[in-house]
This record gives C-alpha cells, structure tokens and sequence, in this order.
C-alpha cells in the first residue's frame, strides 16, 4: 500500500508537470474534494460495520480514550518542536503532523485548506509516519510495552498496521488499536478544520 502510494504520487508529479494540461490539471480540485466525502464515508463504514468497537467503548467508556488522547497530545508537541526547528508558522507545521499518519486524507484536505505545498508536506509527513511505523512497532512492543505500540501507528492502527500490530501483541491490544484508529480517524479532519477555519 505503501508502495503504491508513493508511485501514485510520482505518476501524478510526472503527469502534472510534463503531461497534462493546466486546464485539465484545474479539473482535480473538485475531484479531490468528492474524493475526500467518500474517503470520509468509508471511514464511517469501517466504524459502524466492526462491532468490537462499540463493545469496547460500553466496557472501558471513558478509559479508552487515553492511548488517543496520549497520540494527539504528543504529536502535537513534536508540531511545536517542528515549530522551533524549521522556519514555518507554528499553525502550519500542527498542521502537518496532525494528520496522524493518514496520508491520504490530510494530504487532499491540506491542499483544500492551505495549498498545494503544504498539503505535499502532510501527504509526505504522514506517509514517513506510516513507514516508521512498521520499523518501530515490533522494538516498541518487545522492549517496553503493548500498548505503547499502537502509538507510532496513530490512525493507521486500525487498517495498515492492524496486521503487525497483531503479531506483535496480543488479541486485546489490537482490538484497542481498532478503536484507537478509529479515534484518531474521526479526529484528522476535526482538528486540521479547526486549526484554518477558526
């Protein structure tokens, strides 16, 4: 999946620089934002069609909101750090980093959002978060503890590290990496519309 992400995105750079047109480059705009809807209904799919979750939330109500909010609480300060770090406003680099590991989605609403580059940078960010992820989780779970390795995965713990995340830990884990996804899902266009519509 990965792979065919980043080939996608060479294709769509090639094709955008030297083989499309401008008109027809302007077409995308509308495109990407129907595509970000039905994005945006699969993700309501996936929620309302896995059971576990729900069961999950009756059981532990409040409790399972800590590994997400942990997520949330720690990417944000690595925004700010990205702050202090690189010459960008401090709302752009949250920005990117918030899109916790859901390159797809932030990368198109970042560009609806804030243009072009900025959606580039999320769409990359997101993706190297995604890929760390597989390199880290497996450390992560053997030399400190389960559920600190859902943490790398962020939203993707609920589909793309869902498999490893599995192999790494155990049963219960990976059903709270289901609704830690699910979490972090929901609150990618939450949080990225706040940040440049308030």
């Amino acid at each position: 999946m990965v792979i065919a992400a980043i080939v996608s995105l060479i294709l769509g750079v090639v094709c955008g620089q030297w083989l499309f047109s401008p008109d027809l480059v302007s077409l995308f705009g509308p495109i990407s934002e129907y595509t970000l809807y039905i994005l945006m209904f699969a993700v309501g799919i996936s929620v309302g069609a896995n059971k576990q979750v729900f069961r999950r939330l009756r059981q532990y109500h409040v409790k399972i909101l800590i590994i997400p909010a942990g997520i949330v609480v720690g990417t944000v300060l690595a925004g700010f750090l990205c702050y202090l770090i690189v010459d960008m406003p401090l709302r752009d680099c949250l920005a990117v980093v918030c899109g916790l590991g859901w390159y797809s989605l932030s990368g198109v609403l970042l560009t609806n959002l804030a243009g072009a580059t900025l959606g580039t940078m999320a769409f990359f960010s997101n993706l190297l978060r995604e890929i760390l992820s597989f390199l880290t989780i497996p450390f992560i779970a053997k030399h400190l503890n389960h559920y600190t390795a859902i943490a790398p995965a962020a939203a993707t713990s609920e589909d793309t590290t869902l498999p490893l995340l599995m192999r790494c830990t155990s049963e219960d884990v990976a059903v709270m990496a289901v609704v830690n996804g699910v979490v972090c899902s929901a609150l990618v266009p939450v949080i990225l519309n706040l940040l440049y519509r308030v």
